[in-house]
């Protein structure tokens, strides 16, 4: 029992950490949990290890924890974002890791929280990993967060629909996305897409 109540302070700490976030971006208020619940769903879908899924959950609940370090100017702004903004913006990945590094039980999550970024072709950041170099918690969250972006109202335009977002996942397989990885999330879509399309509170 005592094992059990540790690992739900652990979770309601992680929360905790991402309602901060959402309290300094509206713009994605909820977003944090959505994808760490399709990361669940697709971790569980191509069977991997218990231990591996509960990592990749937490990380996933984290991924965008490095925005706490962006500046709000360009992290409510309510345009498209221009160059010099841009770099500001990508450096959250590597915020995110860095302060992932100082909890010694966190600190196991910073490389998929660092490579979230990253594309399977290799022209992602920070670090233009490739492949099967990225690790594959960050190779899932890559999907999820793509998925709940291009589905979610933005400030400077209106969410896409689901069929959209279908045929941009599959026509970025091997380029964006892993191939293995993005067939499962296409194979399952209406599952692993069920907790954007009908999301439960915290």
């Amino acid at each position: 029992m005592r094992e059990q109540n540790q690992k739900i302070d652990y979770h309601e700490i992680i929360e905790c950490i991402t309602c901060a976030l959402d309290a300094k971006d509206p713009y994605t208020a909820g977003h944090s949990k959505r994808v760490s619940d399709m990361a669940l769903v697709i971790c569980q879908l191509i069977g991997l290890k218990e231990e591996d899924i509960e990592k990749i959950h937490i990380a996933a609940h984290l991924h965008d924890i490095g925005k706490i370090g962006v500046p709000d100017a360009v992290l409510n702004k309510t345009t498209r974002l221009d160059d010099k903004e841009w770099e500001q913006m990508k450096k959250h990945p590597a915020i995110g890791a860095d302060i992932l590094s100082k909890s010694q039980h966190l600190s196991e999550l910073k490389n998929i929280v660092l490579c979230h970024h990253e594309r399977f072709d290799g022209t992602g950041y920070p670090l233009g990993l490739k492949g099967e170099k990225i690790p594959v918690g960050a190779r899932i969250i890559a999907i999820c967060d793509s998925i709940d972006a291009m589905t979610s109202n933005r400030s400077y335009r209106q969410a896409h629909d689901f069929d959209f977002c279908y045929h941009e996942i599959e026509k970025n397989l091997n380029k964006m996305y892993d191939p293995v990885i993005g067939r499962y999330v296409l194979a399952h879509w209406d599952e692993v897409t069920s907790p954007v399309r009908h999301p439960q509170s915290a």
